[in-house]
């Protein structure tokens, strides 16, 4: 988001570990964020004390919506054990009203629990918080980087009215392939999905999604090449153990796919301030 003009006021992370690597990259980048604005549990925010700011960007866990699915209000679920951190990002939107809201989650959230979970989120931003509601599977190589990786991603806007145009990005060729990767001849031009948990599974087992074959040997992945399949620059740090820094990797975002849709979100916004100073 940075990269396209954007400045972070706010930002939450729980693991001690990505909390490292994120303060080690992104506090000469956002100083004005630490220490006060760089929260370690979103459960215990009050919304109000977060700074005004025009977009909210937010990964969840999937999990069951239980009592939401049966039409009880985002709110009825504080404290009730069986929410999720999606309804501490309803609370902020409530509360903030930012102009747009850029959701990612596993393409698995759309058929959790029978649809119910996507139908919750679906209706608690349409219904409970007015805002529109787009869903795209966007998978990284569609925007440049070698792994598949397909993630639902979900966008809306506040005052969007009868407008309603917005659109996903268009796709973009590879600008680099695995054996850019490896900086070696590899067996495969787009790489496995990176995962969390799993490794070692071996070259021809199916579920192997770690292991390749780079100038004939058999090669394991590690972080230097899990940054370039995720579209970071070598110049990222993560001052963290392999097997953390991995887990970080597996649970990371595609960096040009989401710079590509934040683009598009960014030009829809402003296309709708000016059709709103129009009319």
């Amino acid at each position: 988001m940075q990269a396209v003009g954007g400045e972070c006021v706010f930002a939450s992370e729980k693991d001690p570990f990505a909390r490292a690597t994120y303060e080690c990259n992104f506090k000469k980048h956002s100083p004005s964020i630490f220490p006060d604005n760089f929260n370690d549990d979103i459960t215990k925010v009050d919304p109000s004390s977060i700074p005004d700011f025009d977009l909210l960007c937010a990964g969840f866990p999937c999990q069951p919506f239980s009592q939401a699915g049966h039409k009880r209000g985002f709110l009825d679920t504080k404290g009730s054990g069986r929410g999720s951190l999606f309804f501490d990002i309803a609370r902020i939107i409530k509360e903030k009203r930012p102009r747009a809201y850029f959701l990612e989650n596993v393409r698995g959230i759309i058929n959790h629990d029978d649809g119910k979970t996507f139908r919750t989120i679906r209706r608690v931003l349409e219904e409970e918080l007015g805002y529109s509601f787009y869903m795209n599977v966007a998978k990284a190589s569609d925007h440049g980087l070698p792994q598949l990786r397909p993630r639902a991603f979900i966008i809306g806007f506040r005052d969007e009215g009868l407008f309603r145009t917005f659109s996903p990005p268009p796709k973009s060729p590879l600008r680099l392939t695995m054996s850019d990767v490896w900086e070696g001849e590899c067996s495969r031009e787009v790489g496995f999905t990176l995962r969390v948990g799993g490794r070692g599974s071996g070259l021809h087992d199916r579920r192997n999604w770690d292991c390749y074959l780079v100038d004939g040997e058999k090669r394991i992945l590690m972080p230097p090449q899990g940054k370039r399949m995720q579209g970071f620059p070598d110049s990222f740090e993560m001052p963290v153990s392999n097997t953390q820094a991995m887990k970080q990797l597996g649970n990371s975002v595609a960096v040009d796919a989401v710079q590509a849709y934040a683009v598009q979100l960014i030009s829809y916004m402003n296309e709708l301030s000016s059709t709103r100073r129009a009319s």
